[in-house]
């Protein structure tokens, strides 16, 4: 089972920041905190894609949020 950090903050300007604490620079920006988490997880699945040439087939599905705007 793979399990990912992810923070989704509110921005001063407006909108939400998603950002995956585990994956180095990996991170999304959303007018809402549905739409900031949705694009994460492309995001995420880009990010393995880029790194390894290979993307999970569970990846968005075993995202784990910790801290961040709740």
């Amino acid at each position: 089972m793979m399990r990912l950090n992810i923070q989704i903050v509110a921005n001063d300007s407006g909108g939400y920041t998603a950002i995956c604490t585990t994956l180095p620079g990996c991170m999304s920006k959303g007018a809402t905190r549905e739409e900031a988490r949705r694009k994460l997880d492309e995001a995420i699945c880009g990010y393995f894609a880029a790194v390894t040439n290979f993307v999970p087939a569970n990846a968005a599905l075993e995202v784990v949020e910790a801290g961040g705007d709740t």
